[in-house]
């Protein structure tokens, strides 16, 4: 449950963690009432191209620890690593995601009738790299949220990008022609405190026209 709602102690108190106190678990249930609040993050299209496998389990971390060489420490201490793949064929949700707003009446039937088959041909007619680019940008709007959402509810987390991209779906059952592997979240509590890192000024990394 959120036990923090400071939103400024929420963003500017989120720090990457690597060591995690071994003692805290998180249900299942938890997660996945973080994941769908943080699945309301933006996408393209609304089509949430987002697909997670939790490996929060003694075998799971045993399955999961050569893909995460660099990564050890969070793979052996987190409550949880969070995989977060990319579908690329996440336009095949789109009758289901667009179905259900109509069904609240958050759109008209025609109007979805209308829209939707443009879109899901646009995607069907995107080549392998442009599909991959579309969702892991969409997948790394969630995974910040995600991050954000655990934090709120008292966890520390840490987004790892160093990992074996080329066999993390075959090993964790996930269809590699279909998934793209973006991220890796370890979410737990922080066992010691992080460094103070810094950020280039806004000035330097910004222009105006």
């Amino acid at each position: 449950m959120t036990i923090n709602n400071d939103f400024k102690d929420i963003v500017f108190g989120r720090k990457s963690i690597k060591i995690y106190d071994e003692n805290v678990k998180i249900s299942n249930e938890e997660i996945l009432k973080m994941i769908d609040e943080a699945a309301t993050a933006p996408s393209s299209f609304n089509f949430q191209p987002w697909r997670f496998v939790v490996v929060n389990t003694p075998e799971g971390k045993e399955k999961l620890k050569p893909m995460v060489n660099f990564n050890l420490r969070q793979n052996e201490t987190s409550a949880a690593m969070l995989v977060i793949f990319g579908d690329k064929k996440c336009q095949n949700y789109g009758e289901e995601i667009y179905q259900e707003a109509v069904d609240k009446g958050y759109m008209p039937q025609d109007v979805k009738d209308k829209i939707l088959p443009g879109f899901v041909e646009l995607y069907d007619k995107l080549s392998n790299e442009q599909m991959t680019n579309v969702v892991k940008v969409d997948a790394s709007l969630f995974a910040m949220q995600f991050m954000l959402i655990a934090r709120a509810y008292g966890y520390d987390t840490n987004a790892i990008g160093g990992f074996n991209h080329s066999e993390i779906a075959e090993t964790l059952n996930m269809d590699k022609e279909r998934y793209v592997p973006v991220m890796i979240i370890s979410i737990g509590k922080a066992a010691a405190e992080a460094r103070e890192t810094v950020r280039l000024a806004a000035e330097k990394i910004t222009k105006f026209i």
